[in-house]
């Protein structure tokens, strides 16, 4: 009897799968990024904040933000700014002001405590991008690479959003 090999994938079915391996990646990237800065915390015994909230002391940096304003940049989901945010504020690592304009806007800035964290992750970031310099993991055109290709895929994802409504 003779077998009959299994039809090739069809390209889309192979790009599809690459994509999905892709996305899988991504998602996996972000979870190790969260556990990195963790390791970070638990390392220099800054363990009341979690690495969402050293993120997030991260990307504000020196600006003065409100809420809307990190999730219209992207940084964050919906309730959890707010929380993560008042969680901040509570602990002592960020002031907050309601805005003359608006009453209903709270908007924020790091305090010195904040800005200390902020250090804390922006020297350990700084540690790895050396590192994946040094061991010839990624140099500058991959990165180059890798952010267009990334960028692209962000502005189609949000393109895709936008056609919805």
């Amino acid at each position: 009897m003779m077998m009959h090999a299994p039809p090739a994938a069809s390209a889309d079915q192979t790009y599809i799968a690459r994509y999905l391996d892709t996305l899988s990646l991504v998602e996996r990237l972000h979870r190790l990024l969260l556990d990195v800065i963790k390791d970070e915390f638990e390392r220099l015994n800054v363990l009341e904040l979690n690495a969402v909230q050293g993120l997030l002391l991260f990307n504000i940096g020196d600006n003065e933000v409100t809420a809307g304003e990190l999730k219209s940049r992207g940084y964050y989901q919906g309730s959890n700014v707010s929380y993560n945010l008042k969680k901040l504020v509570e602990m002592g690592y960020m002031h907050h002001q309601r805005c003359e304009m608006d009453r209903r806007s709270v908007r924020v800035r790091l305090t010195q405590r904040g800005r200390d964290v902020r250090d804390v992750v922006e020297k350990l970031f700084q540690r790895h991008a050396s590192g994946l310099q040094k061991r010839a993991v990624l140099d500058m055109d991959g990165i180059d690479t890798i952010a267009g290709a990334l960028k692209r895929v962000e502005r189609y994802w949000g393109d895709q959003i936008r056609y919805i409504y």
